[in-house]
């Protein structure tokens, strides 16, 4: 699938900043089953921008920015060409090994009743790839209707519990809580998904790794893996390590995020 991409991030500030760094992770990898055919990042002011690599292997743009500065506005327009894959991600930069996607962070702590869930929704599967699934499938039962919306910085245990508002990005961590309760490693992706409806954030799903396979894509909010509608851009332990967009500002004032969406597809692959 040919899918094409505009994301257009707005800061607006209350007093003039002195000074802004932001690290975008807003460019996807290339990989057997995704190949960035175009990419721009664009930005309204004078700033200098410079390429590099995190942790974790994604594509990050360092983005400097002098002041004064009442507004700001990012801009990425691409296209990527995918290949169906039943969610096995293959040939993506892997710099760490699958065991440290085993840490828990203060937003992937799981709770007594996640964790009953999560083994609940494994049932008595010997495989573990069965077992993923079930959990996959159980939280989409229990969330079928889940938007893609900014980040609240809610936690997977809050979310479970709350059960109000749930984003994608929460039932991602959801799973990956119950994954790793389950003593399998997983992490958060953020990225694109083909659909017809603009969105004010990016699509999150998870990955879990399953040896002897290697890692493998589950979408809570589909209750299935990712399949060629999907653009891969950032992994992380949680929501927070695989964020589009995050630094910091000299100035005073409050700041405004916006964020305009539109991911659709141009045509199918014959």
């Amino acid at each position: 699938m040919r899918i094409a991409i505009e994301h257009k991030t707005h800061y607006r500030f209350s007093e003039p900043q002195a000074r802004i760094v932001q690290m975008l992770r807003l460019t996807p990898c290339d990989t057997q089953d995704q190949t960035v055919v175009s990419w721009l990042v664009g930005v309204d002011c004078d700033a200098r921008l410079r390429d590099a690599t995190d942790g974790y292997g994604n594509a990050v743009t360092m983005l400097y920015a002098e002041g004064p500065l009442e507004a700001l506005d990012i801009t990425v327009t691409g296209e990527v060409l995918t290949s169906e894959a039943s969610g096995v991600v293959r040939g993506a930069p892997e710099p760490l090994p699958p065991l440290y996607y085993l840490r828990c962070t203060p937003r992937t702590k799981s709770s007594d009743a996640l964790f009953v869930f999560a083994a609940e929704g494994a049932g008595t599967a010997r495989d573990r790839l069965d077992q993923l699934h079930g959990v996959n499938a159980a939280l989409h039962a229990r969330f079928p209707c889940v938007p893609d919306l900014p980040d609240a910085g809610c936690t997977a245990a809050a979310a479970f519990e709350g059960g109000k508002k749930v984003s994608s990005r929460d039932v991602a961590q959801m799973f990956i809580a119950a994954a790793r309760g389950l003593m399998m490693p997983a992490r958060y992706v953020s990225g694109y998904r083909a659909e017809d409806a603009a969105r004010s954030a990016p699509h999150a799903w998870a990955e879990a790794h399953v040896e002897g396979l290697g890692w493998v894509g589950f979408d809570p909010s589909t209750g299935l893996s990712p399949d060629e509608s999907y653009v891969r851009v950032a992994i992380g332990l949680d929501a927070s390590g695989a964020a589009a967009t995050g630094g910091m500002r000299i100035g005073g004032g409050n700041e405004q995020l916006d964020v305009d969406l539109s991911v659709g597809s141009l045509n199918r692959q014959s």
